[in-house]
């Protein structure tokens, strides 16, 4: 194996922004719950989710983290991991991302899983929330609310959210309830009476297209960044209608606004490419692919990212959930992966040294510092 170039050496030691990801599980894991939570997609009768390239990757990458040599069974591992106890094995994990500044999406939770302050101490970063816009919405309507005052107590409600200490964006999974085929406009005061009227009527979740709207353009109004799922999801979300250039009108109306981030974007981070290159509030990551395509894929995801992407545009984030190993893991494939892709153009004298060693700083870290404009305090600390 060649000795690492520069570029590797540089992104090895760059303190990163995980600019999204969740909490980790506060409990031991059975095996089966293990399994589970490495899969975006259901149990496998028969199959274990191991035997597979983010399970391949867990074994070779993060076996060593726990004592264990590279490409360890499953069984060894998952018996590791039980013998340490979650509150070391998040530990080890989360100090070995190398992130200085983590947010926290706290808007979904199927499991117990670290607040922001806890996933702050436990790694020894500093950690912010980030609102999740749909999980206030239908606070509003489970409390009761009539339809002609749904919008104006939403708005109370996220602007309330947004005030607490240590929040730095918003966030929306319309891509997972009604997808992106929007009509783009900002809907009326009396579209939104008769959606709301309609809504509460017949209760779940928040999956009206006009009331999603209405979400969309009160994050506008809020004026924080704006975090927006898109692409690879489990199987709630519809792929086709994730592809983030369905926001292309919308984007049209919404320039000279806020920041919008398009999160994950796999398979369609050419669209989001596009997107970010062509307006200038738009921003993307691929987070989530990188953990579940690992260090031997990473390369090729970002590639395709950064193919037109300006450099000021690609963040990192990791989209980890439930188990540690995906914020190491999304972490050292992004280091290996960029580093790869920015070491050879180097080599090909199609990039200077010192510039790639600025878009590793930009994208690692200095582009989230410049977007969300973190607190000199951490709340997390405090």
């Amino acid at each position: 194996m060649p000795a690492p170039g520069p570029v590797h050496e540089a992104l090895a030691a760059l303190p990163l922004v995980d600019h999204h990801c969740h909490g980790a599980v506060t409990a031991d894991l059975a095996p089966g719950q293990f399994e589970s939570l490495i899969t975006e997609g259901e149990a496998w009768p028969g199959v274990s989710t191991f035997d597979s390239p983010v399970g391949v990757a867990v074994r070779r990458h993060c076996a060593p983290l726990l004592d264990l040599p590279r490409h360890a069974p499953p069984a060894d591992y998952l018996a590791r991991r039980s013998e340490l106890g979650w509150r070391e094995v998040n530990r080890r994990f989360l100090t070995a991302a190398g992130a200085e500044v983590f947010c926290v999406d706290t808007g979904y939770a199927p499991h117990p899983v670290t607040s922001p302050a806890e996933l702050a101490e436990a790694a020894g970063a500093a950690a912010f929330e980030v609102v999740r816009l749909e999980q206030v919405a239908e606070a509003v309507a489970a409390r009761g609310v009539e339809a002609g005052e749904y919008a104006a107590r939403f708005r109370a409600a996220a602007e309330e959210a947004v005030r607490r200490p240590g929040v730095v964006a918003v966030k929306s999974v319309a891509a997972y309830r009604t997808g992106f085929a929007l009509a783009p406009e900002r809907p009326t005061d009396a579209e939104v009476t008769e959606a709301a009227r309609h809504r509460l009527a017949h209760g779940g979740r928040l999956t009206d297209p006009v009331l999603v709207r209405h979400l969309l353009w009160t994050a506008v109004d809020l004026g924080l960044p704006l975090q927006l799922h898109s692409g690879f999801g489990d199987a709630d979300v519809r792929l086709h209608r994730a592809d983030p250039a369905l926001l292309t009108d919308w984007l049209h109306l919404t320039a000279g606004t806020i920041p919008v981030l398009l999160l994950h974007c796999w398979p369609y981070q050419r669209q989001a490419a596009y997107l970010a290159t062509v307006f200038e509030h738009v921003y993307l990551d691929v987070g989530l692919a990188l953990h579940y395509t690992g260090p031997a894929r990473s390369r090729a995801v970002l590639e395709e990212a950064l193919e037109i992407t300006p450099f000021r545009k690609l963040l990192y984030s990791s989209d980890a959930y439930g188990v540690a190993e995906f914020h190491h893991l999304g972490a050292l494939s992004f280091r290996q992966g960029l580093a790869g892709l920015l070491q050879a153009r180097v080599d090909a004298d199609e990039l200077s040294l010192p510039d790639a060693l600025r878009i590793a700083a930009w994208t690692g870290r200095d582009n989230a510092h410049r977007l969300y404009g973190f607190p000199v305090n951490d709340p997390a600390r405090d």
